[in-house]
């Protein structure tokens, strides 16, 4: 009798394992699948170039001339300028004209995500007079705690389990693999945790704006033509305010005695912020293709590199905990891949608690074609 029972829990268990277990397979080997991970990568390894680079650029760039609220507010207007010239070429070529917001829309939606950018940007920048490229990156790496959790909050994500388990690992590996490899600055330190708290919050609301096509902003130049006045007009007083006197003052710049030197630093200038530009166009391409979850996991494995190729340049050693770190960061990263294909069926879902979300922050109201849609929707649930 005990065995009968026992081969009845087996033949049970074994009736649960391998429905899950053919779900996984068809999910990760189906052609859609190998596509979208190909897509993924790509996009993946256009932001890498770009941010790496940034990197290291900002790191030199405001350890020498220690001036990062202004750098970033060149950055910014250049960016600003950039996204127009581009705007005005696109429409000549192609005929059709580009996407102007409302000044509502403007207001209620893209303000929000611009105010958080700006203040994250220019914290994240400021902390490089203080603190180390090991440091920043160790702390700004919290950031995927905040993206989580924001993410809830709007109802991007949902509330699982396995999530957690993701950024816990990737939380525990990082700070493993920088263990022992960081000079510690309190006030640096506040900062760059301050900026991950916002970059949170920045990039959960940039995943409601890009993913909603009412709004018309899923192209990234049209999203950061839009979104750039808002980060200027923030970060613009604190530069006067804090950097004003000895920006006005310097050598370098205002007060320069050489053409040669201000036409150096002012091509420095332009050219971190071309490098900005383009890194900010990969960050909303992945964000838009992807979700903000994805786009900060695929940036924790960004960071590895980066303290990787620090401890290359720097002549860092690792020692057997930052390996073993690696390890755990990259495992949580593999974690995270799969779950998206075992759940990329809540794809629907997730994109009728946007619509909601978008409701709560500012839409006029529901249309007749927007209650349909969300009746079909509840409908299909």
């Amino acid at each position: 009798m005990g065995k009968k029972k026992k081969h009845a829990d087996l033949e049970r268990l074994r009736g649960m394992v391998t429905p899950t277990a053919s779900a996984v397979k068809k999910s990760v080997c189906s052609v859609g699948f190998i596509a979208a991970a190909i897509k993924i990568l790509a996009l993946v390894v256009f932001y890498y170039i770009f941010s790496i680079g940034l990197t290291f650029y900002n790191k030199a760039f405001i350890h020498h001339f220690q001036i990062p609220l202004s750098f970033t507010l060149s950055h910014l207007i250049i960016k600003y300028m950039l996204a127009g010239l581009i705007r005005c070429i696109v429409e000549c070529r192609t005929k059709k004209e580009r996407i102007n917001l409302p000044w509502r829309p403007f207001l209620l939606k893209l303000a929000p995500t611009g105010i958080a950018s700006s203040i994250d940007i220019g914290l994240s920048n400021w902390s490089f007079e203080f603190i180390t490229v090991s440091l920043y990156t160790m702390t700004k790496s919290t950031a995927v705690i905040f993206i989580l959790g924001f993410s809830i909050l709007f109802r991007i994500e949902k509330a699982r389990w396995s999530l957690s388990v993701v950024v816990l690992l990737v939380s525990t590996g990082l700070f493993m693999f920088t263990y022992h490899s960081t000079q510690f600055h309190l006030e640096g330190f506040i900062m760059v945790l301050s900026a991950s708290v916002l970059s949170g919050l920045r990039w959960g609301l940039a995943q409601l704006i890009l993913q909603k096509e009412e709004i018309g902003l899923s192209n990234p130049l049209d999203m950061m033509y839009h979104i750039q006045p808002w980060m200027i007009l923030v970060l613009l007083p604190l530069a006067a305010i804090f950097e004003g006197v000895p920006l006005a003052s310097t050598s370098d710049f205002f007060r320069f005695q050489d053409y040669t030197l201000v036409c150096r630093n002012l091509a420095m200038v332009f050219g971190g912020a071309c490098l900005a530009f383009m890194l900010e166009f990969s960050e909303f391409l992945l964000v838009g293709q992807t979700s903000c979850l994805t786009f900060s996991i695929s940036g924790i494995f960004k960071e590895l590199c980066t303290l990787y190729l620090a401890t290359k340049i720097n002549g860092d050693e690792m020692n057997p905990i930052n390996v073993i770190g690696l390890l755990v960061c990259l495992s949580g990263i593999t974690l995270h891949v799969l779950l998206k294909a075992l759940h990329k069926d809540d794809a629907k879902k997730a994109s009728l608690n946007r619509e909601e979300m978008m409701e709560m922050i500012g839409n006029e109201g529901h249309d007749s074609d927007e209650e349909e849609e969300v009746f079909n929707a509840s409908r299909d649930r």
